[in-house]
């Protein structure tokens, strides 16, 4: 089974409308504030740092393209088409490869788990923007992508998040403009409930080995010039039996 038209057509028509100049995108923060961060969390429960790490939902590659400077080889895999071809032209250099996935596509997701061997995954705001029938299978492909030494770090909107974006819109002046794309593209984050959000994993067949909270950090900022931060949470997940919480 793979996603719906109408969410494949949401996500193609947001990447070919965007901006291309870095920060243009919302939740398109450089990674000193955002894969910096969750690798600092994320180091001490790998299992096996030699493995490839698949960003998964890359978009336009900003945070591949630094952890292919701490991986062996860094993939970023996406939905849109638009997305990846945006993350290669970001990345002359060819630092990280960049392919697009399927992720609720099991068969595709076994086929780039029989290409890369065992991976470690980063997951930034993936799970809250899937639509609810997804995320299951998201977090499956995560499973199946892990094998069995790999270790994923899942970085997600909390469920307070609906609240504060539920402000920003309401503000005098209607959302922030780079707020207004995700809206108009019909992309509005759906909430995920945070009691749920550790369990799509265990129900996927992974432990979960560590939890936290951590903002995320947009491009955006409010008109007294402060950056809107959004209140969010982590989890590292690996194979059953890899010393559970």
């Amino acid at each position: 089974m793979s996603v719906t038209n109408r969410y494949l057509d949401a996500w193609e028509g947001f990447w070919r409308d965007a901006p291309e100049e870095p920060g243009a995108v919302i939740w398109d923060a450089e990674p000193a504030l955002g894969a910096e961060r969750h690798l600092t969390l994320f180091r001490p429960h790998l299992a096996d740092p030699a493995l490839p790490v698949v960003d998964l939902g890359c978009g336009n590659g900003t945070q591949t393209r630094f952890l292919a400077e701490r991986f062996p080889l860094a993939l970023g895999v996406d939905l849109s088409a638009a997305a990846v071809d945006r993350a290669r032209r970001g990345d002359p250099a060819g630092r990280a490869e960049f392919t697009r996935l399927d992720a609720t596509d099991a068969e595709a997701v076994r086929a780039l788990h029989r290409r890369l061997g065992d991976a470690n995954v980063y997951v930034r705001g993936v799970i809250h923007q899937s639509e609810p029938a997804d995320r299951q299978r998201v977090a499956e492909a995560i499973r199946i992508l892990l094998g069995a030494r790999g270790r994923a770090f899942v970085f997600e909107l909390a469920e307070a998040a609906k609240g504060v974006l539920e402000a920003l819109v309401r503000g005098p002046s209607g959302p922030p403009p780079k707020l207004r794309p995700v809206f108009t593209h019909g992309l509005a984050p759906a909430e995920v409930a945070d009691a749920v959000f550790p369990e799509l994993f265990r129900a996927a067949g992974l432990d979960v080995l560590a939890t936290g909270e951590l903002p995320l950090a947009t491009t955006e900022s409010t008109p007294d010039g402060a950056r809107i931060e959004l209140p969010a949470h982590w989890l590292v997940a690996g194979p059953r039996g890899s010393a559970p919480l």
